[in-house]
């Protein structure tokens, strides 16, 4: 492993934490989690949550970024 993979690894590794502290930020007002596609069943004590619509933006967004960091 050369300095260049290093500094590269350093970039990359950086960029995901600094995108993972956004959306820590930005939480409270993302639908994440509240989308109408997101299920609920269940009443008192008993819930099911099965966030279909929230898992399916999450993955549109990780690909994104996964394509975009490992074209070359």
């Amino acid at each position: 492993m050369n300095w260049v993979e290093v500094g590269r690894f350093l970039i990359i590794a950086g960029t995901v934490i600094l995108f993972i502290g956004v959306v820590f930020l930005l939480s409270d007002k993302l639908p994440l989690g509240r989308l109408p596609g997101d299920l609920q069943f269940g009443s008192g004590r008993f819930k099911i949550y099965i966030p279909i619509a929230t898992s399916i933006i999450i993955s549109i967004i990780l690909t994104l970024i996964l394509n975009f960091f490992t074209k070359r």
